[in-house]
Formats: C-alpha cells, sequence, structure tokens
C-alpha cells in the first residue's frame, strides 16, 4: 500500500456542500469539506450560509450551539455570532467583545438543487460555476437526487465515471452495454479546463433503464453516451437511446438522460459523492422517479463503490500516474482529466505563493 499523503486542493472553486434538501428551514447542518468542519444553516429568508465549525474561544464545534434567529450560540459559554461571523454577544464580565472573536464564513450558491460552497482565499466567482440548468428544467417528478460517502481519494470516484468502458464488466443487466464500449477508442474533446470522452453504439436488447420508453423494447438501438470532466471533481454524463436511424444522437432526438456526478473531498482519504439525474421520459411519476434514483444509488454504492474503496485501500491518494499503471485505450479520458486538475492547481499555487510554487510547466497530454 502507497503512504498516505498530504493533498493540495484546488480552492477557488465550487465544491457542492450540501443538496439543497439537506439543509432545512431549522437548526444547524455540520460537515467536514477539504479537511475545514463548517457549519451550514438558512437564514429566516431562506438564504444558506456558512460559517467555519468551530468557536474561537474554545475551538468547540459551533454546530452543537442552538439558533437564535439568524445567529448561533456556542452553548459552551453562551457566545453568539451572526451569519457574516462576528461575535454580536459576549454574556461575560463587562461585556466586551475581543476582536478576534471572529468566525470564518465562506460563499455560497445554492443552484440546480445543490449548495456550492467556495472555500478559497480568493473573492468568489459566480462565473466558474458552470451551468447546469437542465436539472432544473421540467416536470419536478423527473428529476432524483442523492448523497454518497465513501472512504476513498475523491479523484477515483472522478476517473470510475470518465471511464465508461467499466460498465462492460461491473455492472448487472439493468445497465449492461452488452461489450460495446470496451472495443471502442472514445472521441475526446478537450479544453483548458475541461475533458469530454463519447461512445457511441448499437445494442440489442437495448440498455434496460431506456428500452421500455423505446418502440420496440427489445430491438436493436442506436445509443450514445457523453462524460465531460470539468475542473476540479464535476463530471456531467449524457446517455440516450434510439431505434429511427435519422435521429441525432443527442438527448433532443433520445430517450435518455442528463446526470451529474460530483465530488466534494471530506479529507484527503475521504468523499462527499453527490449525483442527479433528470430524464426526458416518464417525467410526472414520482414512484418511478424514487425507484429510478434508488436503483441508481444502489448501483454506485454496491458495484462500483467497492472498487474504487479497495483502490484506495490500496494506492492510498497517491498521484495515480506516478505508480506507472497500465494505461489502456478507455483510460484518455480519465487520464486528461487528472492532468488538468494538476495544471489547473500548479497554477493557484503559482498565483498564490509565486517566490515557492514549481514554475515549471505542467505536462499535459
Amino acid at each position: 500500500m502507497e503512504t498516505r499523503k498530504s493533498v493540495t486542493y484546488l480552492r477557488d472553486a465550487w465544491y457542492v456542500a450540501a443538496l439543497s434538501s439537506e439543509v432545512s428551514a431549522e437548526g444547524l447542518f455540520a460537515r467536514t469539506l477539504l479537511n475545514t468542519p463548517v457549519l451550514i444553516y438558512r437564514k429566516q429568508d431562506g438564504t444558506p450560509v456558512a460559517l467555519q465549525d468551530r468557536c474561537p474561544h474554545r475551538f468547540v464545534p459551533l454546530s452543537m450551539g442552538v439558533r437564535d434567529g439568524d445567529e448561533v450560540m456556542c452553548k459552551y459559554h453562551g457566545l453568539k455570532f451572526d451569519c457574516s461571523g462576528a461575535c454580536t454577544r459576549n454574556p461575560h464580565g463587562n461585556g466586551h467583545i475581543p476582536r478576534a472573536a471572529r468566525v470564518r464564513t465562506f460563499p455560497l450558491l445554492e443552484r440546480f438543487g445543490f449548495v456550492w460552497i467556495w472555500m478559497g482565499d480568493a473573492p468568489a466567482d459566480e462565473a466558474k460555476l458552470p451551468d447546469f440548468s437542465p436539472l432544473t428544467e421540467g416536470h419536478p417528478n423527473g428529476v432524483g437526487f442523492t448523497y454518497m460517502h465513501r472512504n476513498t481519494y475523491y479523484e477515483l470516484i472522478t476517473d470510475n465515471v470518465m471511464d465508461l468502458s467499466h460498465v462492460d464488466h461491473l455492472h448487472g443487466e439493468i445497465i449492461s452495454t452488452r461489450g460495446q464500449l470496451t472495443p471502442q477508442v472514445p472521441q475526446v474533446k478537450e479544453t483548458d479546463s475541461s475533458v469530454a470522452t463519447r461512445w457511441e453504439w448499437r445494442q440489442t436488447p437495448p440498455i434496460f433503464i431506456l428500452n421500455q420508453f423505446l418502440p420496440e423494447p427489445m430491438a436493436e438501438a442506436r445509443h450514445f453516451v457523453e462524460v465531460k470532466f470539468m475542473a476540479p471533481t464535476t463530471v456531467q454524463l449524457q446517455i440516450g437511446a434510439t431505434q429511427d436511424e435519422q435521429a441525432a444522437l443527442d438527448l433532443a432526438d433520445c430517450v435518455g438522460q442528463y446526470d451529474l456526478h460530483t465530488t466534494t473531498p471530506e479529507t484527503d482519504g475521504t468523499t462527499h459523492y453527490f449525483f442527479a439525474t433528470r430524464r426526458n421520459h416518464l417525467v410526472e411519476d414520482a414512484e418511478y422517479n424514487a425507484a429510478k434514483i434508488k436503483g441508481m444509488h444502489d448501483a454506485f454504492v454496491d458495484e462500483d463503490g467497492p472498487y474504487v474503496d479497495a483502490q484506495y485501500a490500496t494506492i492510498g491518494n497517491a498521484d495515480l500516474l506516478s505508480l506507472n499503471p497500465v494505461l489502456l485505450s478507455s483510460d484518455v479520458g480519465a487520464v486528461r482529466a487528472r492532468r488538468i486538475l494538476r495544471s489547473v492547481i500548479a497554477e493557484e499555487v503559482r498565483r498564490s505563493q509565486p517566490d515557492a510554487a514549481d514554475s515549471r510547466p505542467v505536462e499535459r497530454v
């Protein structure tokens, strides 16, 4: 097993802190993100706010405290803090509030069914959050969300989603691709901060998550799947099928779904995994929607999860490419995603520590 090492994260970026549904109108929600304990709660107008989950007095988690309107009181000694992190009440002595009685806050955006957090020192840049608005378009019963906690390093989950040839070998009958992905070298499109890979194939019978919505459920259909990595941790996936030979292979002309996979490191070896899926069929059926998201959740937990966890148990959070792994044609997307992430992290380090950072160019494929 490789030795565990300290991880350098991209910080001037948006990560998912929680599903919107996880942060209730009342109460306090605590979660560790990028090795930092964070407290999230909603103001009385519903707007979410985030503070470091640590009272500056004795460092007790503020999430062990109580709400008082839009403020939080530490129950240990009664200090109270507003949503800007300022101490508003010191019940001790003459009530003087020390200058250091302040809690760090983090910018949040609530979009697309998630609460996103900016944990860097640079001013939060809303333009750096990609547009995932298809998740919000359509009937509310046509979209599902789920959360998973994994005992693994976050990049191993990105690798798993970027190389979908594993579907031919790992997954069961419901999402079987009948061995059609493995022989292909996927199409690739790359920018400085993203890479997309795409497969197109024919399959009989069609993939079972879609075939019942096609005219001939057991007859051959054309399929496509495309995954796009956006640094630091998000992969957007589209999959569809059609039996119309003239139809374009896209979600406008196919029966399919729009998925979002995104992870946020909890620690250097544990990860928060968030998933959303929006389909373009049977969109008003709430019972089917619940079954759909449960099925996707269970597939990740029971099939993908044990393998990415086992990878971490074997190699830790070592840079995979530094271990000289055998690379296959299907690895192209995952490898380029890793190199893109290394590049943007190195650039952030150079900006923040120009004298200490390595000025050598980062290798790209």
